[in-house]
């Protein structure tokens, strides 16, 4: 029961007052947003309406503001958290952070170097012997061959604090529940702080969610109306819960507590004698795992394995984990600073649906996929989760795609989340793989029904006991033959590569979409399931439909030094579509007829012509006089730099062309030009990207 508490205590459980009531949508995908039937004519219905304010709920933010759609943020805490949680900012991540005003650049200035977290470190304790570590950093992984940008190690909650900033930028307000007393009604713009979305009651012409909030010690409920419910709303989603989405996969994988310090003496201690990231800790006296979120600032997270009903979380009062520390760290460092101490349980699961009510009700983030932190995906895949919905948004609200184009986000990320499960999973194994080489494995399920309760945590300390007697020192060295066979299994696992790992290039950049708001190829067969080994896969480049664009260093204007990516060709500001070709006429007519099609349909449409270093000669007037009267292009250069042609690097020829979605997916391509007549093949390409009925 002690677990329970401590669970209630910090806002887990789903509350019995939340509620739902549900209307009839079947027209809902062919209409168009409506604002008959409000209750009150003088209420407003928003565009846009996010539950939760975590990092996917404000990068969704910014980036519909950013495309020009008003949106307005439900946060049911009245303060943001500073537990650090997620801290590992991969490469697609970064790149969609890229399209931030200095968003990137904050991060870069403000994580520590990367020589101090590039290492995971396995040992008896932090002051003891080494049993091997694991450098995550490649020499490519800082190169930008096959991406502008680099990994990140950075703070959820120092994320969250730049993103804020960045929505104050573009006229976004925080506001508590007393500074909006009065003025109910406005509040696009805003992150609402101390919001609780307690029900949802959905027509065919909008949906309503009743926000409540305390305000001078009384409770309030005020009804917001929307087009769009996004839930951002985390693990616990209380948007998932209320529209009756049930999670699929594996619950319960393991229980544990963290424990969140300061301590400067113990930073500068281990940027002394050997800096990283995790530090795996296996001794005689506890097991754990530290987390060093910035050894600069002497900032950690311990995460301990925690076993209820045996164990209760009162069991980790702060003078417990203040000796758990010094266990771990194997000396006593007299400014240990306990911050927080937290429960979670960790799973593996994904949500049935990621859409319901005629598209209108949508989950992101943790709220439609929870994984083990082995890897980093769960705040990676919401943030990509995010990115791929915003234009997707903005298409419908802004009358280029009907509401049904919605459907494809579901259909695009799923797949990456049942696949993101899988490889965490695999992940997660390969961590369990050192403690399993190192010590016999016990069981302790079961314990609690076999055992009276007094005996249980007895029996519990008992197998810990034995466990923990074999990484005694005694037992783990090469004089010992047990120990050597154990410190040998060991050395093979690290250089194998089988232990845990940290970056994913292939998954990170490579993942591809294969149905979707894109057009397959015909040739296009579905492989089987990948056999997934939980180890680094490096990133081959693809330009194949559903794939995101390689990156290669471009120069827009041959007699400018300046180099741009070419994921910098595509908009963030508006819902644009990027067409790139070579300079031949061929593809010229291509565009023009392109060109053509989406001034009918009212699409926003840039084409890019790619010019090798070595063909720029007419580069000046061909493509004026070959697009005219068209202006929305732009004449590419390769830098110099770059390590092959453009067109070998995508595996296509000069005759082909690639047709880029607004989250620089590919939505399209030929490899080898057209046999057919060009403006009804784009005729065909758009309608499949936006829908049929426009």
């Amino acid at each position: 029961m002690g677990f329970l508490r401590s669970i209630r205590r910090y806002g887990y459980p789903f509350r019995d007052k939340t509620r739902i009531r549900l209307y009839a949508l079947q027209h809902m995908q062919s209409r168009g947003f409506s604002k008959e039937g409000v209750p009150n004519g003088n209420d407003a219905v928003h565009p846009v309406l996010i539950i939760g304010a975590g990092p996917v709920g404000l990068v969704l933010s910014i980036l519909l503001t950013k495309l020009g759609i008003n949106c307005t943020v439900l946060e049911r805490n009245k303060a943001f958290s500073k537990h650090p949680q997620a801290h590992f900012i991969n490469n697609r991540s970064m790149e969609i952070f890229r399209k931030i005003d200095g968003l990137v650049e904050e991060i870069q200035r403000s994580q520590p170097p990367v020589d101090l977290w590039r290492k995971f470190i396995y040992c008896t304790s932090l002051s003891g012997s080494i049993l091997g570590s694991v450098d995550h950093i490649q020499p490519q992984d800082l190169e930008h061959v096959l991406s502008p940008v680099s990994v990140a190690h950075f703070s959820q909650y120092k994320l969250n604090m730049l993103l804020l900033k960045q929505l104050e930028n573009v006229g976004f307000q925080i506001c508590t529940p007393e500074s909006l007393e009065g003025n109910e009604q406005s509040c696009e713009q805003k992150i609402m702080m101390g919001h609780e979305c307690v029900s949802i009651d959905a027509s065919d012409d909008f949906i309503t969610v009743t926000a409540s909030s305390v305000i001078k010690g009384k409770r309030v409920e005020q009804n917001i109306h929307c087009n769009i419910l996004i839930g951002t709303d985390g693990a616990g989603s209380t948007v998932r819960k209320l529209v009756g989405i049930e999670m699929r996969g594996e619950k319960d994988l393991q229980k544990l507590v963290s424990v969140h310090f300061f301590s400067r003496d113990l930073g500068q201690f281990l940027l002394e004698e050997n800096p990283g990231m995790l530090f795996f800790i296996f001794n005689t006296e506890a097991i754990g795992v530290l987390v060093a979120h910035d050894l600069r600032q002497g900032e950690f997270v311990l995460q301990i394995p925690f076993y209820p009903p045996q164990q209760t979380f009162e069991d980790f009062s702060s003078k417990a984990c203040e000796k758990l520390i010094g266990k771990l760290v194997g000396q006593e460092f007299g400014d240990v600073d306990i911050i927080d101490i937290k429960p979670w349980i960790m799973h593996a699961e994904v949500a049935e649906r990621f859409i319901c009510r005629g598209s209108r009700i949508l989950l992101a983030g943790d709220a439609a996929h929870r994984f083990p932190p082995a890897g980093g995906f769960g705040m990676n895949t919401g943030i990509q989760d995010a990115h791929n919905l915003a234009w997707k948004i903005a298409s419908v609200i802004k009358g280029i795609a009907p509401t049904s184009m919605l459907n494809t986000y579901e259909i695009e990320r799923k797949p990456i989340a049942l696949f993101n499960t899988r490889l965490s999973l695999e992940n997660y194994k390969a961590a369990m793989s050192v403690p399993a080489a190192l010590v016999h494995q016990f069981i302790v399920n079961g314990i609690g029904s076999i055992l009276p309760t007094g005996l249980q945590k007895v029996a519990l300390d008992g197998i810990f006991g034995i466990g923990r007697a074999q990484l005694s020192e005694f037992v783990l060295n090469e004089s010992n033959p047990l120990g050597s066979s154990r410190l040998a299994k060991l050395k093979h696992i690290f250089e194998e590569g089988k232990s845990l790992q940290l970056q994913f290039p292939a998954e990170d950049l490579g993942f591809r979409y294969l149905q979707g708001a894109l057009v397959p190829e015909s040739n296009d067969i579905e492989s089987p399931p990948e056999v997934l080994t939980g180890r680094r896969r490096d990133y081959t480049p693809s330009a194949q439909p559903g794939s995101r664009l390689p990156h290669m260093f471009v120069k827009v204007n041959p007699l400018c030094e300046e180099t741009i990516s070419t994921l910098d060709l595509v908009s963030v500001d508006k819902v644009e579509f990027v067409l790139i070709i070579a300079p031949v006429e061929e593809s010229y007519h291509l565009a023009r007829e392109a060109f053509k099609v989406a001034e009918e349909q009212e699409i926003s449409l840039k084409v890019c012509i790619f010019w090798s270093t070595d063909s720029v000669e007419g580069l000046e007037k061909g493509s004026e006089a070959a697009l005219s009267p068209w202006k929305n292009y732009a004449d590419v250069v390769e830098a110099q730099s770059s390590t092959s042609n453009w067109w070998d690097m995508c595996n296509m020829t000069s005759r082909g062309a690639i047709l880029v979605r607004p989250d620089e997916h590919i939505a399209w391509r030929t490899s080898l030009g057209l046999a057919e007549d060009p403006r009804v093949e784009m005729q065909r390409v758009f309608a499949a990207i936006l829908g049929e009925h426009r």
